[in-house]
């Protein structure tokens, strides 16, 4: 496995570079990446159809920020500039572990405090040059794809919350024996958590921004799915934990097409470093699981992959508004609770069925995208025909 980007480009050109990017961090931001640019796709053909007008807002270009606006701005700035020239200066450090090194007190000191000092009077000088200029009020256009930034913002943090609300929940017990570790770490993200909570908060933000809800999270299932796509893919190269049960059983000969990694692995130099030590390995990560498990990760981003080209070909097809984020429900439900039949997850006992969290709220999901596409359908059929 390959912890750090850099593991997997020297393994595939042989190169001895080493990058303080961490394998399933690179594929986790690849993934907002990804969803954001078919997101912002989506968003566009709304537009044109129709369905998600552009908005008309006036505003004063001359208008110089308040006080919070400039203390809140200064602050950032100087924690960016803190940490950013401390990774230049301390880059060993770094380079080891960054996600210990972000989260730590290290940084550059001087540069904290003139980065602050340059941004005030920046800040302080324009303000009084701009105080008496009266600028006049100047009509901006806004397309509905321009809140795309802003919606993957709000997406991320709240994902990460809720990601870890869930977590937390599905294991208290470690989270009580290393509570700020658990709350730093960027391990145990759960999708499921961080997904419901993201949903209820873009819910909230479309009537912040006034954007038909319906239509946009039509416009985010094909966006989710690939996302998901990938993200499982730095939880497979990353070797996170994310994988399956012990497979011992031998390949069936009717799929002697697949390779057998693909059937069974060991995970070595997996991130966590579980397992037995691999003989002769030095570093940092040089364990290797003692039995090959099912590469469940692997699994989910193939299948994940198929569904999003299902969404991607039922999106023109599909006229009912939410219908398409219901076919999502039903094909994420459907995959992730016969996955978590073969992958190693914590069990609840539920009227005498032992269950994990991602298998209770899969098959919620999979009832709620039956209701979803249903109830909606006939209310596009009604007023369709209210229309008529």
């Amino acid at each position: 496995m390959f912890p750090k980007l850099s593991d997997l480009l020297n393994y595939l050109f042989g190169s001895h570079i080493d990058l303080p990017v961490q394998t399933y961090g690179f594929f986790l931001a690849t993934a907002f990446l990804v969803a954001g640019y078919v997101l912002r796709l989506e968003l566009k053909r709304k537009e044109k159809e129709g369905l998600l007008p552009e908005q008309k807002r006036n505003f004063n270009p001359r208008r110089y920020s308040g006080w919070p606006e400039i203390i809140l701005g200064t602050a950032l700035s100087a924690v960016i500039g803190w940490k950013l020239f401390g990774i230049i200066l301390q880059y060993h450090d770094f380079a080891a572990n960054p996600q210990q090194y972000l989260f730590s007190g290290n940084g550059s000191l001087t540069a904290m405090v003139l980065i602050a000092l340059v941004s005030i009077s920046h800040h302080i000088f324009r303000k009084k040059t701009e105080k008496n200029s009266a600028g006049e009020l100047q009509e901006e256009i806004i397309h509905p794809y321009q809140y795309t930034w802003n919606i993957l913002m709000v997406a991320l943090v709240f994902a990460v919350i809720g990601s870890k609300l869930f977590d937390i929940f599905d294991n208290f017990g470690s989270f009580l024996q290393n509570p700020v570790h658990s709350l730093l770490s960027f391990r145990g993200l759960t999708f499921y958590g961080g997904f419901i909570v993201t949903v209820i908060a873009l819910l909230l933000y479309m009537r912040v921004i006034k954007l038909d809800w319906k239509h946009v999270i039509d416009s985010s299932a094909p966006a989710i799915m690939l996302g998901y796509a990938v993200g499982r893919l730095g939880c497979h190269f990353s070797g996170d934990g994310c994988w399956g049960v012990v497979n011992m059983l031998v390949q069936p000969s009717w799929l002697d097409w697949i390779p057998s990694w693909l059937w069974a692995f060991d995970f070595p130099h997996n991130v966590i470093n579980h397992g037995v030590p691999i003989p002769g390995c030095q570093g940092s990560n040089c364990m290797v699981l003692d039995q090959p498990v099912f590469p469940t990760s692997l699994y989910e981003s193939i299948i994940a992959l198929v569904s999003f080209v299902i969404l991607w070909f039922c999106r023109l097809r599909i006229k009912a508004p939410v219908a398409l984020f219901g076919l999502f429900l039903i094909l994420n439900g459907f995959s992730r609770f016969f996955i978590e039949k073969i992958r190693v997850n914590h069990k609840y006992d539920l009227l005498g069925i032992n269950l994990s969290q991602a298998e209770i709220i899969s098959s919620c999901l999979l009832v709620a995208g039956i209701v979803v596409m249903i109830y909606f359908y006939k209310r596009h059929r009604n007023t369709g025909r209210e229309q008529t």
